[in-house]
C-alpha cells in the first residue's frame, strides 16, 4: 500500500523523468530569449525541426527515436499504478467508451483550439511570445506522419501525466479539487515557458480546464483525443497556410 510518503517520492520521481524536466529546461530557454538582444516575437520556437538536414532517412529515424524515447514516462506510470493495484483505467486511460470519449474529445478540441490561437496571435503582437513554428521538417513523404505521430506523442505523454496521473495521486493525498487542479496546470504552464509568457499563460487556463474535466469526467481518453486533434490541426495546418495567409506569423 502507497503511504503519502512513498506517493509525493513516486510523484517526484516521474516528473524528474518527464514533464518536470521540460519545465527546467523550459524555463532555461525563456532566460536565454529574454537576455538575447531581439525581441521575443522575432524570435523562434520550432515545435516539430529536422535533426538531420539532408539527410531525410537518418532524420525519419531520429524523429521516430525521439517520439518513442519521449512517450516511455506513460510506461513508467503504467507500471507505477500496477504496482499499487491499479491500471490505466483507474485514470480513464483505456478505450471502454470510444464514441463518447471521441464526442467529447472533438468537441473540446473545437472550442479550446480556436480560442487558443486567438489568443496566441494577440500575446505575439503584443511581443510576449515568439513566434512558434509548429513544423520545419523537410519535404520529405513522412512529413505528415511524422506531425501526425508527434500530435499523438504530446497528447498522450501531457494528459496521462499531469492530467490523469498527477490529479489521481493528488486526491490519494487528499488534496482540494482545486489546488490541484492549479497545481496540475501551473505545471502545464511551466514546461510551455520556452513559447513564451503567451504560451505559459494559454497552457495555464488550458490546464485549468483540461484538470476540471478530468476531475469531473474521471476519464483521460477525451483529453487525449482534444490535445491530439488540436496538436494536428496546429502542426498540419501550419505547412498548409503558410506563406498563403497575411495574419500568421
Amino acid at each position: 500500500m502507497l503511504t503519502p510518503r512513498l506517493i509525493r517520492a513516486e510523484i517526484l520521481v516521474v516528473f524528474a523523468v518527464s514533464l518536470g524536466a521540460s519545465a527546467l529546461r523550459s524555463l532555461v530557454s525563456l532566460i536565454g530569449s529574454l537576455t538575447a538582444p531581439k525581441e521575443l516575437k522575432v524570435q523562434h520556437a520550432v515545435l516539430v525541426g529536422t535533426m538531420a538536414p539532408g539527410r531525410p532517412w537518418l532524420d525519419l529515424t531520429l524523429q521516430l527515436v525521439d517520439l518513442a524515447v519521449a512517450v516511455a514516462p506513460v510506461a513508467l506510470v503504467a507500471y507505477l499504478l500496477a504496482r499499487s493495484g491499479e491500471s490505466p483505467r483507474t485514470i480513464g486511460a483505456d478505450l471502454r467508451a470510444p464514441g463518447r470519449d471521441l464526442l467529447r474529445g472533438a468537441l473540446l478540441a473545437a472550442v479550446v483550439g480556436g480560442t487558443g490561437l486567438v489568443f496566441y496571435l494577440a500575446a505575439f503582437r503584443a511581443g510576449v511570445n515568439l513566434d512558434v513554428v509548429p513544423d520545419r521538417l523537410p519535404d520529405a513523404w513522412w512529413r505528415v506522419p511524422v506531425l501526425l505521430l508527434a500530435a499523438l506523442q504530446n497528447g498522450v505523454l501531457e494528459e496521462v501525466i499531469v492530467s490523469g496521473y498527477l490529479l489521481h495521486r493528488l486526491a490519494e493525498l487528499r488534496w482540494r479539487p482545486w489546488h490541484a487542479v492549479a497545481t496540475s496546470a501551473l505545471v502545464r504552464g511551466s514546461y510551455h515557458l520556452y513559447q513564451g509568457f503567451g504560451g505559459f499563460v494559454g497552457n495555464l487556463a488550458m490546464g485549468l480546464l483540461f484538470g476540471r474535466l478530468y476531475q469531473r469526467w474521471g476519464r483521460t481518453m477525451p483529453l487525449i483525443v482534444a490535445h491530439t486533434l488540436i496538436d494536428a490541426v496546429a502542426f498540419v495546418g501550419y505547412g498548409l497556410l503558410r506563406g498563403r495567409v497575411t495574419w500568421l506569423p
